[in-house]
């Protein structure tokens, strides 16, 4: 029967595309794990940014991906983050400490914001949060005892310990890579089950969701406070390689910038979030070889071009192109004899 054929096919698919990601992820992680030992410090400084930035990228993700609902003030969350690690390394916490303290003031923030905000819909929410990093940085330039002001503020986060014989840009390297990953991992834990299906109807019609027993306004202020949470633990992260924070890390740009690269990505893609984020990390690279000073001007062409032609993002025009290449090659006149199908008389 054809049904058996097409369900045959369907379940050797999945199968490959079990063990192909199951090799890919042993291949990435091999290459990671050795990858600092050989690179150059500035390698594994772009790398521990990638990771970073994937961080507050991936919680962006967690609102407007599974929530619906679209952001723009990440980097200020992004930027209380990394102002509370630069206060927990001055007064000699720990940095687990620090981390911790990052985190729970960008919740904080973030549930202090959502309250009001998620009274709101559509591109209304979205204008309210612009004005969350407008207000921030003027504020953070204002507050010079806690942040430096305009003249930023340095912090010496985990030098390398002499035990482990590595370079403090290896050492951060790997504290960066381990803590994302965790962070990674908790993430898409609290995506699954009921949160998950709540926020996926939550994303798909507010009105609905209500009529189906939904909190709505309940779960949209989580969806905000995890991204604001994840926006933090980027600040941290990214602190603990550059060690230097200042206001103009709060920037609206920066929010732009990764919403743009979470669309690059994929919304709702894990492997998206780190595509976006190499995207933004490593693009000025390259543009600045080519016209210095207009990496802006390659975000927007390449926003235009994903949208038009990978509308569900890079990792899902890449999955897309993947499914079909599978299905081309389960329907060919070859794959047809040998399952049999071909035949005109099969039942």
């Amino acid at each position: 029967m054809s049904w058996q054929h097409t369900a045959t096919d369907a379940l050797k698919r999945a199968g490959i595309a079990r063990v192909a990601g199951f090799i890919a992820a042993a291949v990435v992680t091999v290459v990671l794990v050795l990858l600092p030992l050989s690179a150059t410090p500035f390698t594994n400084l772009q790398i521990s940014l990638i990771a970073a930035y994937a961080v507050a990228i991936r919680g962006l993700g967690v609102l407007t991906g599974h929530a619906g609902q679209v952001s723009l003030a990440q980097s200020a969350f992004f930027g209380v983050g990394a102002y509370g690690a630069a206060y927990a390394a001055d007064h000699g916490w720990p940095a687990a400490v620090g981390l911790l303290l990052a985190v729970a003031v960008a919740a904080l923030a973030g549930v202090l914001i959502a309250i009001p905000a998620v009274r709101l819909r559509g591109f209304a929410f979205g204008i309210l949060t612009l004005a969350v990093p407008v207000v921030a940085v003027p504020l953070a330039n204002r507050l010079s005892g806690l942040t430096g002001g305009s003249q930023g503020k340095t912090a010496v986060l985990l030098p390398a310990p002499e035990w482990s014989g590595l370079a403090d840009d290896q050492w951060h390297y790997y504290v960066v890579l381990v803590i994302a990953a965790l962070i990674f991992l908790l993430v898409h834990n609290l995506l699954t089950g009921r949160f998950s299906r709540a926020l996926d109807l939550l994303r798909a019609n507010e009105t609905v969701a209500a009529a189906m027993g939904v909190p709505v306004q309940r779960y949209k202020v989580i969806a905000f406070t995890i991204s604001a949470a994840c926006g933090g633990a980027a600040g941290w992260l990214y602190l603990v390689p550059v060690r230097f924070i200042s206001p103009d890390s709060l920037q609206l740009t920066l929010s732009i910038s990764l919403l743009v690269a979470l669309v690059v990505g994929g919304v709702r893609s894990r492997i998206g979030a780190v595509v976006g984020a190499a995207f933004y990390v490593l693009l000025p690279n390259f543009t600045d070889k080519v016209t210095p000073g207009r990496s802006y001007l390659f975000f927007g062409i390449a926003l235009l071009i994903v949208l038009l032609f990978f509308p569900s993002g890079v990792t899902g025009g890449l999955r897309s192109l993947a499914d079909r290449l599978f299905r081309k090659e389960s329907s060919s006149p070859s794959a047809a004899a040998m399952s049999g199908s071909g035949e005109p008389f099969a039942e």
